[in-house]
Order: structure tokens, then C-alpha cells, then sequence
């Protein structure tokens, strides 16, 4: 009964409850026809192991996607030089480690630098052990692992994780509203908190700190997903400020890309992606274009393949092969309020 109730209360239910709220069944058929019809050159679909596909990154060195298995593991998605748009990929699973058995593979970053990827693995269930890996992009060779949190650290959910320059990483909890930051080498060097990550009514962070990127000019942006918050974070002094966000909510937000020092992507359970601009250094910002995609799939997570802005869908449809879909997000400019 307590794994039930765990469940209930981890945040990929909640939002598979609001989406499943939000959308009545029998329009799923046209939600999936909406993939259908859109051009086959902007989506990718791959056959996939697995049910739930949590994060997605381009590595444009290897011709291939990176994903990472809510189930636990990782896995990619070579895309040939001479791939026919609409051709169905298949997906290869290159790290299943036992001794993180039972947990799940969540946020994941390309440390180009060191050529390595990063990989958030938690407990869903239980919400009791949270943990950091890094891994060789050639042989994917576990480089470290890094325990977070514990049974004896009271609940916790690592969810997604950013590298800077340096090679330090860090790594959003979603259920205590906090960030670890892990040095190069695996080592943890510090916590960091902040009254603006929690609020006085309590449902407002069932899901609180989620996605997060490093910006070139040294800091984090990190986005609280139930409430739609915006920070900056300064990572010498852990600093951390609300950013202003006019022209529209980003409530439900998850995963965050960079399309550029100034256009940051949030993927979203409604609507799938909002394009986010910030022309002073994102002490404000503002929602500049909104994408509807298949939101009964819901996107998790963003990245960027030559110039364009590519969703992670959580969920596949289709048997006895299961299907996953990588769609490119077609943002339509939102009309200015300014008179």
C-alpha cells in the first residue's frame, strides 16, 4: 500500500493525471493523427523497449539520440547519414546497471567537454534513494556514481541535472526543493536551498524544482513545474533570484533547453513547448511563442538538432512493437499585450 501511495504522489503521476484529465479518450485518435499529419521530416519515431522514455538529447558527433528509460537504464537511436524521412528507428540500450536496479533513469546532460553524458537516477516509488552517474560517450564505461539521498535522508526525487563549464554538476530534487551540486570527479560539494524554491500551500510542491540548464555566462536557470517560477541561479555565491516572466504562464513546465544565450525551451505538459526570450541577462523574460503538439504523449524534455527544437514524448503507443515520438516543435509567435 505505501509503494501505491508513492506512486500517487510522484510527479510523473500527477502530471499523467492532469493530461488524462484534460483530455477526454476518445480524442487521442486525433491527438496521434496530429503526428501523422505533420510533415515526416519533423518527427522521429523509434520502436522502442519500454513504455516510458523520460529525457532525450541530441549528440550530433554520433549521428544519434541519447535517451534515458524511466525504467532505468539508457539507451540511443542512431540516425544513419542517409536516413529516409519517416523511417521507423529502433532503440539500442547501452547502460543497464544492476546495482541501480529498481530505479529509474530521469534527467540527462552531454558533457561534451569531457566526453561524457550525465545521468539522473532516483527511486519513483518510494522517493528514497537518489543518485548521479557519469559515463563514457564511447565505451559507456561508468565513470562514478554518486549517491544523493538515502533511506535515512527522508524523501527526495532527483529529477534532472545540468553541467557547467568546469565539469560541476547539478542535480534538481522535485520533492524537497533543493539542488546538489557534484564536482567533476563524482564528489558532492554542497546544497543548495533557497525560500523562493517552496510556498506556504503545500500542493504548490508536490512537484517543485525540475528542469535546469547551464547558460554559458555562468549561471542556472531552473524552473519550478507546478507553480511555473523562473530562476537564476548564481553558482559562485548560489545566489538565487526570480526571474520576471511576462506574456503567458509556465505552469507544468519540465524540461528546459537552450535554443541561444537568449531563448530558452520549456517543455510542458500543456501546452507541449513555450519559447522563452530574455534580452537583459534573464533577470526578466518573456513567453514569446507557444507549440501544441501530442500533449496525450507529454513532453518531457527538449533538445536541438541542426538549429531546430526537438520534444521528448514520456509515452508510446502501439502493439505488439511499442513506438515512440520525437517531435520537432513548430512554435507560433504569441501576440503581444503591450499596447
Amino acid at each position: 500500500m505505501a509503494s501505491v501511495f508513492s506512486w500517487c504522489c510522484s510527479p510523473r503521476f500527477l502530471i499523467l493525471l492532469f493530461i488524462i484529465s484534460a483530455v477526454p479518450i476518445g480524442f487521442i485518435i486525433s491527438l496521434e493523427r496530429s503526428i501523422i499529419n505533420q510533415s515526416a521530416a519533423d518527427v522521429y519515431k523509434y520502436h522502442s523497449h519500454g513504455w516510458m522514455r523520460e529525457c532525450t538529447k541530441w549528440d550530433d558527433l554520433n549521428r544519434r539520440f541519447i535517451i534515458s528509460y524511466f525504467e532505468g537504464g539508457v539507451g540511443q537511436i542512431p540516425v544513419p547519414e542517409d536516413y529516409i524521412p519517416g523511417t521507423v528507428l529502433e532503440e539500442e540500450t547501452v547502460i543497464k546497471d544492476n546495482d541501480l536496479a529498481g530505479n529509474g533513469s530521469l534527467g540527462l546532460v552531454i558533457d561534451r567537454l569531457r566526453n561524457r553524458i550525465l545521468v539522473v537516477n532516483a527511486d519513483a516509488l518510494g522517493n528514497l534513494y537518489s543518485a548521479l552517474a557519469a559515463y563514457d560517450l564511447n565505451t559507456w564505461n561508468r565513470l562514478f556514481l554518486t549517491q544523493l539521498s538515502g533511506s535515512g535522508d527522508g524523501k527526495a526525487f532527483a529529477d534532472d541535472v545540468a553541467v557547467d563549464a568546469e565539469g560541476n554538476a547539478y542535480v534538481t530534487d522535485a520533492k524537497s526543493s533543493k539542488i546538489w551540486k557534484v564536482g567533476v570527479n563524482g564528489e558532492l560539494l554542497s546544497i543548495i536551498k533557497s525560500p523562493l524554491f517552496t510556498h506556504k500551500e503545500w500542493y504548490k510542491d508536490l512537484i517543485s524544482i525540475n528542469g535546469i540548464v547551464y547558460h554559458p555566462d555562468g549561471f542556472l536557470l531552473v524552473i519550478h513545474t507546478f507553480v511555473g517560477e523562473l530562476y537564476k541561479i548564481d553558482i559562485e555565491k548560489e545566489e538565487v533570484k526570480l526571474v520576471k516572466i511576462v506574456g503567458g504562464s509556465l505552469a507544468f513546465g519540465d524540461g528546459l533547453e537552450l535554443l541561444s544565450p537568449t531563448k530558452l525551451v520549456v517543455a510542458a505538459a500543456r501546452p507541449s513547448g513555450r519559447l522563452v526570450e530574455s534580452l537583459d541577462g534573464w533577470e526578466t523574460a518573456s513567453v514569446v511563442a507557444k507549440y501544441s503538439g501530442p500533449m496525450h504523449r507529454l513532453a518531457t524534455a527538449a533538445t536541438v538538432k541542426d538549429g531546430k527544437v526537438y520534444l521528448n514524448h514520456m509515452f508510446s503507443l502501439g502493439l505488439p512493437k511499442r513506438k515512440h515520438a520525437i517531435v520537432e516543435a513548430v512554435f507560433t509567435p504569441v501576440e503581444s499585450t503591450n499596447g
